[in-house]
């Protein structure tokens, strides 16, 4: 009798620990539609018509900034293409140019790190539209033991570091970890 409480307790904490999904915050998904927000790492293409030495490739900075020139330091984290582009010809119409015409194009995303029960965990480039599941073939594929319904994700939102649990069919967002964890059975 004691053997068969024992065992039904058991079972009773397997499922309750296999009902650990927690579904990620609304703001995890709603990144997901609004406009990409440069960071560390992106390499971006910035273009000043009729000014070819001022138009070149920039990478962002660890702390957010590129350097450009005849302006210095520029402030890149959490802007958009749009408002950096903006940000450059004021910049630059202070002084140095009179009505500049400034694009800016991401050349290059940052990274997604891919960790956990697949073949290859490390560091991949990000190619636009990319989901979960093409992140994981990147990686060599699942390991033998990898649960392959659904991965964790870290993801930065707003400055603010978010985890959520989503299925291998979401879209993931340059900057992100997955983590693929191990199945119990």
């Amino acid at each position: 009798m004691l053997t068969r409480a024992f065992l039904i307790l058991v079972l009773c904490t397997g499922l309750a620990a296999c009902s650990g999904y927690r579904r990620p915050p609304s703001a995890f998904h709603e990144t997901l539609t609004m406009p990409y927000q440069l960071d560390s790492s992106d390499k971006l293409r910035i273009i000043v018509f009729g000014q070819t030495d001022l138009s070149n490739t920039y990478t962002v900075d660890q702390a957010g900034y590129i350097s450009f020139p005849l302006i210095g330091l520029v402030a890149v984290r959490g802007k958009t293409q749009q408002e950096l582009a903006n940000l450059i010809a004021h910049k630059l119409r202070k002084g140095y140019l009179r009505d500049p015409d400034v694009s800016v194009e991401v050349d290059s995303y940052r990274p997604i790190f891919i960790m956990g029960e697949v073949q290859n965990a490390g560091q991949y480039n990000y190619v636009a539209g990319m989901t979960v599941q093409n992140a994981i073939a990147t990686a060599g594929g699942f390991s033998s033991r990898a649960r392959q319904q659904d991965v964790d994700i870290t993801r930065q939102v707003n400055g603010e570091i978010i985890n959520g649990r989503v299925p291998i069919s979401d879209p993931i967002r340059p900057g992100d970890t997955i983590y693929v964890r191990e199945r119990y059975f």
